[in-house]
């Protein structure tokens, strides 16, 4: 069956006409007969099974019967009456309720004939009664596609109120199957369905709507899986391929004398295997000619600044200018406060650019950048501005990336005037592996999943509000010690509808308990001028205030190696990998950190599993896994990229098994194939370029 067919307003269908086809339009995004094929069922009824009415039991589950009506009566209740027929098999009686549409029963129903009935059963007087069955005679059964296991189609409150019920939809289906004869031209090649031992693309989509058994139906739904998980994957890698073929890269083939001497002599500790693993991932893009498109995932504290350091002076020892953008100011101040000690060591230029630069700083910056004498440059959104221009940018890093719009990062792309610079976007917020084959499968992944020995994993438990008072002297206790404290509070200003704690009140309850001049805080939240939040934050770092008041503001990139407490208010009203992201800011010195998670005792389920998550585990990819199956993947791409896996049938959470076979495959067959021009693969290339042409064939290509 060919494509442009299926392309066929759905208005054409016999049995669907102008207003079912509106609805079905504005209701379900049905457009064309490819996308009724591809409205799959939510969930299906098995009628392979005949009960007699001797094996009845008591549940809710739907069941068919076999069977003669005997007889008719109407029963007056409060409001009018309700019809109820005498229901035989050869092992005994039931009833049969009808409470609307009688008449119409009535006249259609004739005594002493065969018939199939199926519904729910309810148990009443000593006797089974099943109200509003199902029922056709036994002929009709037989000749009905969806006599075996019946499918269920996804619905709305309008179509139900329409009359558009779960068998107008079904018939609809079945005509679809009627006109094309069930023929469909097959979507993958010969390779892939015997190595996998798949069904045809015409067999599964039969028995996805009208499964023969549940064998057919299993087979039919892996076989789908698959095919809808293979073409984003073919999509993603395809992209990248191109990408590396087309756009070429600065070749950066010295490993130097900046490299050698910062490895050899200045390196404050000894990588971890993850490190050289990610850094010789690195240098092998380089290297190849192409430009660099790398994501770095590593988890709050692994080391990937040193990383992304080193690879800067890669990029340095082949004579290129390399450039480092932070989403906020004071973490680029800190980016540059590190990076500093160690290019004075080198004898290498550097320079921090923000919103808060003096011009005449300014003017400096944007001179020795053009003549090519500053060699490294860390900013903030600043660096995008026209005026900041490069000599040669060889490599650019974006921290946070998902910080960035897409517009902003292509800005980065033009600020060198040969080949476009080398990117490596970096992120400490783990993408869980599922999401970052589907979503950023177009990049390189790299990923530092061990952390630098001597780290001591942070102890967290979550109290409740009751136990206030020991986690007040907790901190006195921790105080004492030397060390500092973190108290996150979700609000700002109390908000009537939520009877949670906000910043304000609890700064002024811990002002009572931790009075001056014995202790001092500090307090920051969104609402402050940036200068005033700076000196407030300037204070803490400098271990002039031991305890730290805050909002989320401190959630990315902030540095006190003495913080070594991090307690989250009303942390039922966090986020996963926000939880994760806040106990983050402590555990960056040698000794023991904590996070304690303060709620009420009121908790929803998600909240709870939340909570024990983050009791239980430090890993940021198990929180990641775990968020990701609470949220759902649109909530954690956010709504711009959620799009990209409107999945018709797969599951990227419960089917990631599925997901890393169609990406092992995708691979192996663009590794013997790159552009899909072998007589085997036709079938895969003619669908993706369908795909392609009818972008809403399936809308989730991103």
């Amino acid at each position: 069956m060919n494509t442009a067919f299926l392309q066929t307003p759905i208005d054409y269908l016999k049995g669907v006409g102008p207003n079912r086809a509106d609805l079905l339009r504005k209701e379900l995004n049905i457009h064309t007969y490819q996308d009724l094929l591809n409205l799959f069922p939510n969930r299906y009824i098995d009628r392979t099974r005949y009960y007699k009415i001797n094996q009845i039991q008591q549940s809710n589950a739907e069941i068919q019967v076999v069977g003669k009506i005997t007889g008719f009566k109407e029963v007056a209740q409060k409001r009018g009456k309700r019809l109820v027929a005498t229901f035989q098999d050869d092992t005994g009686t039931m009833e049969l309720v009808w409470f609307r549409g009688q008449k119409w029963i009535r006249e259609s129903l004739k005594l002493n004939t065969l018939y199939v009935i199926f519904g729910k059963t309810n148990w009443f007087n000593g006797k089974f009664s099943m109200p509003h069955p199902d029922i056709e005679t036994t002929d009709e059964h037989k000749k009905s596609l969806s006599s075996g296991i019946q499918p269920i189609y996804p619905s709305t409150e309008k179509l139900s109120n329409k009359g558009i019920s779960n068998r107008v939809v079904s018939k609809i289906v079945q005509q679809l199957f009627l006109e094309t004869k069930g023929n469909f031209s097959e979507t993958l090649s010969p390779f892939l369905l015997s190595e996998l031992k798949l069904i045809s693309k015409s067999e599964a989509l039969l028995n996805i709507h009208f499964p023969k058994n549940q064998e057919l139906l299993s087979k039919a739904q892996f076989r789908l899986k698959f095919e809808e998980l293979f073409y984003i994957q073919l999509q993603l890698i395809l992209k990248n391929l191109i990408h590396k073929s087309k756009i070429k890269g600065h070749t950066f083939d010295t490993v130097g004398n900046y490299f050698n001497t910062f490895f050899n002599e200045h390196l404050p500790f000894n990588l971890t295997n993850a490190q050289k693993r990610v850094l010789k991932e690195i240098r092998y893009d380089l290297g190849s000619h192409a430009q660099m498109n790398r994501l770095l995932q590593g988890d709050v504290g692994s080391g990937k600044t040193i990383v992304a350091f080193m690879s800067m002076l890669m990029a340095l020892d082949n004579g290129f200018q390399t450039c480092l953008m932070a989403p906020t100011e004071i973490l680029s101040v800190q980016h540059y406060n590190g990076l500093y000690e160690w290019c004075k060591k080198l004898n290498i230029s550097i320079e921090i650019l923000t919103g808060s630069t003096k011009a005449s700083i300014r003017k400096e910056i944007y001179k020795s950048l053009e003549s090519g004498n500053l060699q490294i440059l860390i900013g903030t959104h600043a660096l995008l501005e026209d005026k900041v221009k490069f000599k040669n940018l060889g490599l650019a890093i974006i921290d946070e990336q998902h910080r960035f719009g897409v517009a902003q990062r292509s800005k980065l792309w033009h600020k060198s005037s040969q080949s476009p610079p080398h990117i490596l976007v970096m992120t400490a917020t783990p993408i869980p592996r599922t999401l970052a084959m589907s979503v950023y499968g177009d990049l390189d992944i790299s990923i530092i999943d061990e952390l630098p020995p001597g780290r001591k994993l942070i102890k967290t438990v979550h109290r409740y509000d009751k136990n206030r008072l020991n986690v007040f002297r907790f901190i006195k206790d921790e105080i004492k010690k030397g060390r500092q404290i973190y108290i996150v509070y979700p609000l700002i200003k109390e908000s009537e509808t939520m009877d949670y704690k906000d910043l304000l009140d609890g700064y002024e309850s811990i002002s009572r308990d931790f009075p001056m001049p014995e202790y001092q805080i500090s307090i920051v939240h969104g609402k402050m001028k940036p200068a005033d939040k700076d000196y407030e934050m300037q204070r803490f770092i400098k271990g002039e205030t031991q305890i730290m008041v805050a909002t989320t503001v401190i959630e990315v990139g902030v540095n006190v190696p003495n913080a070594s407490v991090m307690i989250i208010e009303s942390a039922e009203r966090f986020g996963l990998s926000q939880l994760h992201q806040l106990r983050g800011r402590v555990g960056r010195g040698a000794e023991q950190s904590y996070c304690i998670l303060m709620t009420g005792h009121k908790l929803t389920n998600d909240s709870k599993t939340r909570l024990e998550t983050m009791v239980k585990t430090n890993d940021g990819f198990e929180i990641a896994e775990a968020d990701l199956k609470l949220r759902g993947p649109g909530d954690i791409m956010g709504t711009q990229q959620s799009g990209v896996l409107n999945l018709r049938i797969a599951d990227i959470v419960k089917d990631k098994d599925v997901l890393q076979q169609a990406r092992y495959y995708t691979k192996k067959v663009l590794k013997a194939d790159s552009t899909l021009s072998k007589t085997e693969n036709q079938s895969i290339l003619n669908t993706y370029k369908a795909l392609s042409k009818y972008k809403n064939i399936w809308n989730y290509i991103s």
